[in-house]
C-alpha cells in the first residue's frame, strides 16, 4: 500500500469524523505502513543513516561552531534547517503538475526527516536523551503542534506547559507509545493531502518552486519554534 492509498483511506475516515487516535486504534489495512513510515522518520531523523547525520551529531557540530553556547547553537541549527526545508520545497516543486505525484510524497518524507532531526537536536542541546522512547515520541508530537494536545488527552495524559514534561515524567507502556506514534503518523499523512490541495502553485513549473520554498520554510520555522517551547532546558 502506497502513500496515496493511505491518504485516500484517511479522507474516507474523516467523513465519519474519526480522529487520528481512533484510526491508530483500528487494526485495519494500512497500520503496518503507518508504523513503518514513523520508524523510518525517527531512524533517519534522530539516529542518522549513511551520509545523513543524526540529531546528536548535528547538535554537537552546532555546539562546537558556537563555542559551547547552547542557545546560539539552537539558533544556528534552526536557521540551517529552515534553509534546508525551503530548498527541498523549491526543488521538489519545480516540475509542476507533471512531477507532483512523485515529488510530493518524497518532499513530505524529506521534510519531516529534517524537521525530526531539528527537533531532536534542540532536545539534545536542552539536555534530553533522544534514545528514550518517551522523548522520541515527544519529538514526533512536536511536529504536529497543537494537535498533540488532543492525542495526549485521549490517552489520559494531562498536558501542561509543554508536551515533554507530560511524557518524560511518565513511564508509558510500549502499547501507549506505539498508539501515539501511529496517531502522529496519520496526522503527517493528512499533511500530504493538505499540500496537494492548498499548494496549487505547484502545478505551474518554476512558480511552484517559489511557493514550495515559502511553504516548507515557514513550516520548518514554526516547528523549530515549537521545539524551543516543548523542550525547556533541563537542570
Amino acid at each position: 500500500m502506497g502513500l496515496f492509498d493511505l491518504l485516500k483511506r484517511n479522507r474516507e475516515t474523516e467523513e465519519v469524523t474519526r480522529s487520528a487516535l481512533d484510526e491508530a486504534r483500528d487494526p485495519s489495512e494500512g497500520q503496518g505502513a503507518i508504523t513503518d513510515l514513523i520508524q523510518r522518520i525517527l531512524s533517519v531523523g534522530l539516529d542518522g543513516v549513511g551520509p545523513v547525520a543524526g540529531a546528536k551529531k548535528v547538535a554537537d557540530e552546532a555546539l562546537k561552531d558556537n563555542h559551547g553556547d547552547r542557545e546560539a547553537a539552537i539558533d544556528d541549527l534552526a536557521r540551517k534547517h529552515i534553509r534546508l526545508g525551503a530548498s527541498g520545497g523549491f526543488v521538489t516543486s519545480l516540475g509542476g503538475f507533471i512531477t507532483m505525484p512523485v515529488a510530493l510524497p518524497a518532499n513530505v518524507f524529506e521534510f519531516y526527516v529534517l524537521a525530526t532531526r531539528a527537533v531532536g537536536a534542540v532536545a539534545t542541546l536542552r539536555g534530553y536523551d533522544i534514545s528514550k522512547p518517551e522523548i522520541r515520541t515527544a519529538v514526533l508530537l512536536t511536529l504536529i503542534g497543537t494537535k498533540s494536545d488532543d492525542i495526549l488527552t485521549k490517552v489520559g495524559i494531562n498536558t501542561g506547559a509543554n508536551t515533554v514534561s507530560s511524557l518524560a515524567s511518565k513511564n508509558l507502556p510500549k502499547a501507549a507509545i506505539m498508539m501515539i506514534n501511529k496517531a502522529v503518523g496519520f496526522q503527517l499523512l493528512k499533511s500530504l493531502g493538505e499540500r496537494s490541495l492548498t499548494r496549487l502553485g505547484r502545478l505551474v513549473p518554476a512558480a511552484g518552486g517559489v511557493i514550495g520554498a515559502l511553504f516548507d520554510g515557514t513550516m520548518m520555522s514554526r516547528i523549530t519554534k515549537q521545539a524551543r517551547e516543548e523542550f525547556p532546558a533541563t537542570v
